[in-house]
């Protein structure tokens, strides 16, 4: 009875407040003080403008821009490049329509690149693997009846979201092999993950595992549903520790299998195929890789390039293929010392001019093309020219904008960077770097590669921006 009371008791209060809120609303139509005048404190309300509908268009960088000089670069980069936050500091700046290195501290010293090398992981892709090739899983019959075999081919972005749109953009969807297994009338009660087209181990010297729970990555296995991220929503959720697993129990649990009853093991050579996905194009997940420095997809990308160049799918194996694409292509790799392809790894080592090379090449003219055509830059410093290599310039975050830069150049300072530095970023409690691209002042090109070792990154960072804030507002001939 005591606590029917007590909800009579505010029974009561609230019926009392009723009669309190009704009389006052009753003066409040009589008196009517919301008008938009009121609200605005008697200012009137103009109205809304016109909508109007932007043309986004590419336009030549000058081709009359003054051309820089060493000189003029060593005037304006001084005062910034002097400051103690770069601690361990090495750069390269570079004039693509030249191909002249302009300016440089230490370019030849091997240093921690941290995600910088990323851009070695693109460069290295768009040479040798095509721009449309694609990743397939499959599901196919087992040795043992009732018993399937998820075929991992190295794809880690899978999604089981219902409404199939995971972290990925356009990623196949666990459902579309739910729903072909299901077609095919097979019954299953045991799932097998075949994992065999990676070898060697799931992570590399110069890893931190306590980066799987703080969500940088995954143990590097061949299929996972949404890299590994236990939240499939959100960039740094925690990882799992058995992305590979987890994707057979999640496909176990959707065909109504027991996820107890899967297991990792082989597909008998030969099994009949009962559904398949594939994952979208290379191009698009160099661009997710690049944009969000993803550290899943750089290494699964990796032994796509070692398939390309007949080396076995394995962190030495990608690494190795990397360095032979560049290699190929001309470039000087001396003093690179690549143990992974994200750059996680703290023994990893490159030298600034290496990735100030790349960049020059994607940016440069080409046979045929007149100087001052190197790039053809936006407003947002978007570029693209004639080379292999010039789409990766399209793959750079945007400063102020976009992917890991979206929070840099905002502050008074850089701000002058804003939208037109495009530019990869390296991040390591003892590496930060930054690589990239921006249209001068004088409406000329200049690639940079800025690298700065042994200073925790909320300090160096700010310094590295300046630097790239500077050549934008630099009038450096």
């Amino acid at each position: 009875m005591a606590a029917r009371r007590r909800r009579n008791m505010w029974i009561g209060v609230l019926t009392g407040l009723v009669v309190v809120v009704v009389a006052v609303a009753a003066v409040l139509i009589v008196v009517r003080p919301w008008t938009a005048e009121f609200r605005h404190g008697g200012l009137r309300i103009a109205a809304p403008p016109a909508p109007v509908k932007p043309f986004p268009q590419l336009a030549p960088a000058s081709p009359n821009a003054p051309e820089p000089s060493p000189q003029g670069l060593a005037a304006a980069l001084g005062p910034v490049a002097g400051n103690p936050d770069l601690g361990a500091f090495t750069a390269s700046v570079s004039d693509p329509d030249s191909r002249s290195v302009l300016w440089g501290v230490d370019p030849g010293k091997p240093v921690i690149p941290a995600s910088t090398a990323k851009v070695l992981t693109a460069a290295a892709a768009l040479l040798v693997v095509p721009p449309d090739k694609r990743v397939t899983t499959k599901v196919v019959a087992g040795a043992n009846p009732n018993e399937l075999v998820l075929v991992a081919g190295g794809d880690p972005t899978l999604t089981a979201q219902a409404d199939g749109k995971g972290y990925y953009k356009d990623a196949p969807r666990l459902s579309d092999l739910v729903a072909q297994v299901r077609a095919s009338g097979r019954a299953a009660d045991t799932i097998v993950v075949d994992t065999s087209v990676y070898t060697g181990p799931a992570w590399p010297s110069g890893w931190d595992p306590a980066d799987i729970e703080g969500g940088s990555w995954a143990p590097i296995e061949p299929v996972m549903i949404d890299g590994g991220r236990k939240d499939p929503l959100v960039e740094y959720s925690p990882r799992t520790p058995t992305p590979a697993l987890d994707a057979g129990r999640r496909l176990a649990a959707e065909l109504g299998v027991d996820p107890g009853k899967v297991r990792l093991g082989r597909a008998t050579p030969g099994a009949a195929e009962i559904a398949r996905v594939q994952s979208a194009p290379m191009r698009d997940r160099l661009r997710e890789m690049m944009i969000h420095s993803d550290d899943v997809l750089a290494e699964t990308i990796g032994r796509e390039i070692a398939t390309a160049t007949g080396n076995e799918q394995s962190f030495a194996g990608a690494a190795t293929a990397m360095m032979t694409a560049l290699n190929a292509a001309g470039f000087d790799t001396t003093g690179t010392t690549m143990l992974d392809n994200s750059g996680l790894s703290t023994d990893d080592r490159t030298p600034a001019r290496l990735l100030d090379r790349i960049l020059v090449e994607a940016a440069a003219p080409q046979p045929g093309q007149q100087p001052g055509t190197s790039s053809t830059v936006n407003t947002a410093g978007s570029s693209a020219t004639g080379s292999p290599l010039a789409p990766l310039l399209d793959y750079l975050p945007v400063a102020a904008g976009t992917g890991s830069l979206a929070y840099r150049f905002v502050t008074p300072r850089d701000h002058g960077g804003a939208g037109w530095v495009r530019a990869k970023t390296g991040t390591l409690s003892v590496s930060s770097a930054l690589a990239g691209y921006v249209l001068d002042s004088d409406g000329r090109v200049l690639t940079f590669a800025l690298m700065s070792n042994d200073r925790p990154p909320e300090a160096s960072r700010p310094a590295l921006d300046a630097i790239a804030a500077t050549l934008r507002n630099c009038g450096c001939s």
